[in-house]
C-alpha cells in the first residue's frame, strides 16, 4: 500500500525534528565541552600531561617611613623527590639522606612511592647541598629556588612586623594584616610527561615565572623605634617588671611612629617550638590586651568637664570653682572612695581643676563623673573611642571593656571618672589623649602609609579623623592643665628644661580572679610636646615594676629620654 502525501510530509517534518534535536544536543554537548567547561579541561588535560613545581615569589619588602629595610628575603631551595623518574632509589636515598641529613628509610619511602606525584624532601636547603646535589645527577630529583623571609634587625619591632610560617604566609602582626599585597603570585616549571607520570625524553619545559609581592612602607621612624627598643630594655634593667611597652604618635595624623614590647622575640630564630612563648612575647600587646589605665584615664574626664562647661551645662564644674575636701566621697549606699593622699595620712584641700589634675586627686573625677550623669559621660566615651577598636591596621585589636550605658551604676561611674571599671588597650588610650590636645580630632591611628610596586606607587594611605569629640578651645584649655603637671604636678620626672611638655601620670592596681592582686601595679605616663602646638604623643607603660611603683617615678623619666632623643633626632630648638 503507497504512503499518501500527506504521510511522507509527516515522515520529512519527523525526521527533519529529530536531526534538529540531535544537532541541538550535540550543539549544546560541544558548547559546555568547549565554553562552559572548556578552562577546566584544559587545566585537567595539562595536568594529566605534564607535571609542574611551584616558583615561590618573593615576598614584598617591608620598610620605615624613610626607606630602611626592615623585611627583606634571600633565597633557598626546595628539593623534590617524583618517585615516578627514580631509576636508582637506593643510591638516591643513600646520597640525599647524607646531603640533606635526613632519615634514610624515610628518603628510601619517598622515592619508592609512585602513588603519589612530587613530594617535597627539604625545605631551606643552602645552595653549596645544592650544587653537590645536581652535581650526582639524580634521576627524579628536582630543585626550586624559593626565598624565605629575613628581618634586619631580628629582635626590633617584632610584635609589630609579625613573622611568617614557613610556607612564607603571614601569620601575625603587619606580615598577617597586608600578606595578601606582600605575598605575591605563585609561578610554575612544567615538564611534559606520560599518562602514569613519567617524563617524556623529548619533553618540553615550560617556565611560567611568578609575580614578587608588593612592598609596604610604615609610618615607623626607625630612629624613633630604635630609641624606644632601648629605652624598654633599660626599664627592664632597671624595674625587672613583667613587661614593659611604649608607642609614640603623631599626634595630628594617627601615624604610629614607633611601637615597641620588652621582652619581644627575635624574628629570625623564632621559638616555633615553644607555642606558649612566641604567643606570650609575638602578640603585640598594644592592641590586643587591656588593662585599668587609672589616673591617665583623667584627662578624658577633664576634657569632658571642660567642654561641658564651655557648653553651658549648669553640672560641669568651671576652671575655677574650688573643690573642698577631697579626701574621701561616699557613693551607693555608703561605697567609699578615697584619694591616694588619704592612705598617707595627707589631703587635698581647696583645689581647681587643674589642682586636681597636678595632684591626681581621685574624689575630684568622681565629682565630676556623677555630676555630668551616666548619659553626657557616655557620649563622650564614645566620641574618645572607648569601647570599640581604633581601627589600625593590624591584626588582633580589642574594643577593651565598658560597663553597658544601661547597667552602670554611680559607683561604677564614679570609678571610671578616674580610671577604675573600665578597661582599654595602650593604642586606644594614647589615640584618646592625643585626640584631646591635638585640637579635638579622634584620628584613625595607622602603621602602613604606602603600598608599592618597586618605585610604582600602588596604594596611599592619608590621614582620616573618625569625629570631632572637643573643640579647638577646650583643647587649648586643658594642653596647659597638663602642662601644669609636667611642670608643677606629678609629672615633674618628665620635665626638659627649654620644652613645653604636658602630660599625666598613672598607677593602677591589678586585678586577679576580680580581686586587687597586693603588691602588683601597672605603673605609667602619657605624654605630648610641644604642649602650645603638639606633634608627638608618647605613652609608657611598666607592668609590676619592682620597688617603686608610681607612675611619676617608674614610667615618667623615660618619657622624658624618648622626648628628648626626638628633640635631637629633629634638631627641634628649645622654646626662647
Amino acid at each position: 500500500m503507497e504512503s499518501s502525501p500527506y504521510q511522507t510530509s509527516q515522515r520529512l517534518i519527523a525526521l527533519v525534528c529529530l536531526s534538529t534535536f540531535v544537532f541541538f544536543i550535540l550543539f549544546c554537548r560541544l558548547f559546555c565541552l568547549q565554553i562552559i567547561d572548556g578552562y577546566a579541561l584544559q587545566k585537567k588535560a595539562v595536568d594529566q600531561w605534564t607535571r609542574d613545581l611551584p616558583i615561590i615569589p618573593a615576598r614584598g619588602q617591608i620598610v620605615d617611613t624613610n626607606g630602611k629595610i626592615l623585611a627583606s628575603n634571600k633565597t633557598a631551595y626546595t628539593v623534590y623527590v617524583r618517585a615516578k623518574s627514580v631509576t636508582n632509589a637506593d643510591y638516591l636515598a643513600k646520597t640525599l639522606s647524607q646531603l640533606l641529613d635526613l632519615d634514610y628509610d624515610k628518603v628510601y619511602q619517598k622515592a619508592t612511592n609512585k602513588g603519589v606525584s612530587e613530594v617535597t624532601l627539604k625545605r631551606q636547603v643552602d645552595e653549596k647541598v645544592v650544587d653537590k646535589i645536581r652535581s650526582e645527577n639524580l634521576d627524579g630529583v628536582y630543585i626550586a629556588s624559593e626565598p624565605y623571609r629575613v628581618y634586619t634587625y631580628g629582635n626590633f619591632l617584632s610584635q609589630v612586623l609579625g613573622y611568617v610560617s614557613v610556607d612564607n604566609v603571614g601569620q601575625t602582626g603587619i606580615e598577617a594584616y597586608y600578606n595578601k599585597y606582600l605575598k605575591g603570585i605563585n609561578g610554575q616549571i612544567l615538564t611534559q610527561s606520560d599518562l602514569v607520570g613519567v617524563e617524556l625524553k623529548d619533553k618540553e619545559t615550560i617556565y611560567q615565572p611568578g609575580i614578587d609581592g608588593l612592598d609596604l612602607v610604615l609610618t615607623i621612624d626607625y630612629t624613633i623605634q630604635a630609641v624606644v627598643e632601648d629605652v624598654l630594655q633599660m626599664i627592664m634593667h632597671t624595674h625587672t617588671p613583667k613587661s614593659a611597652k611604649c608607642i609614640v604618635m603623631d599626634v595630628n595624623t594617627g601615624e604610629i611612629l614607633a611601637m615597641g614590647i620588652a621582652p619581644g622575640i627575635d624574628l629570625n630564630n623564632l621559638p616555633r617550638d615553644d607555642v606558649q612563648t612566641l604567643l606570650n612575647n609575638g602578640r603585640n600587646t598594644l592592641v590586643t590586651d587591656i588593662y585599668e589605665p587609672g589616673s591617665t584615664f583623667k584627662i578624658v574626664t577633664a576634657a569632658a568637664n571642660v567642654q561641658e562647661f564651655a557648653n553651658g551645662n549648669a553640672k560641669a564644674f568651671s576652671a575655677n570653682h574650688v573643690f573642698g575636701n577631697s579626701n574621701f566621697r561616699v557613693v551607693d549606699s555608703g561605697k567609699k572612695i578615697s584619694c591616694w593622699t588619704s592612705h598617707k595620712n595627707g589631703k587635698h584641700i581647696n583645689q581647681t581643676l587643674a589642682d586636681a589634675l597636678n595632684n591626681s586627686c581621685n574624689t575630684v573625677f568622681t565629682d565630676i563623673a556623677l555630676s555630668l550623669g551616666k548619659d553626657v559621660f557616655y557620649d563622650y566615651l564614645q566620641k574618645f573611642g572607648f569601647g570599640q577598636v581604633t581601627g589600625v591596621d593590624i591584626s588582633g585589636e580589642q574594643a577593651g571593656i565598658l560597663v553597658p550605658q544601661n547597667a552602670v551604676t554611680k559607683g561604677d561611674l564614679a570609678r571610671i571618672g578616674f580610671g577604675q571599671t573600665i578597661a582599654v588597650t595602650p593604642l586606644q588610650l594614647l589615640n584618646a589623649v592625643s585626640c584631646a590636645v591635638n585640637g579635638g580630632l579622634l584620628m584613625q591611628p595607622y602603621l602602613v602609609k604606602e603600598i608599592r610596586s618597586g618605585d610604582t606607587l600602588a596604594q596611599r594611605f592619608v590621614p582620616t579623623a573618625k569625629n570631632r569629640a572637643i573643640s579647638q578651645q577646650t583643647s587649648e584649655q586643658l594642653r596647659l592643665m597638663l602642662e601644669g603637671v609636667v611642670t608643677n604636678g606629678s609629672g615633674k620626672q618628665a620635665y626638659i628644661e627649654g620644652y613645653r611638655v604636658g602630660g599625666k601620670t598613672g598607677t593602677a592596681q591589678k586585678f586577679v580572679d576580680g580581686q586587687i592582686a597586693q603588691g602588683k601595679y601597672v605603673s605609667s605616663f602619657v605624654g605630648f610636646f610641644p604642649a602650645d602646638k603638639p606633634k608627638y604623643s608618647c605613652i609608657v607603660i611598666v607592668d609590676e615594676p619592682a620597688g617603686q611603683h608610681y607612675g611619676s617615678t617608674v614610667a615618667a623619666p623615660w618619657a622624658k629620654i624618648i622626648f628628648q632623643q626626638i628633640i635631637n633626632y629633629k634638631n627641634i630648638k628649645p622654646v626662647v
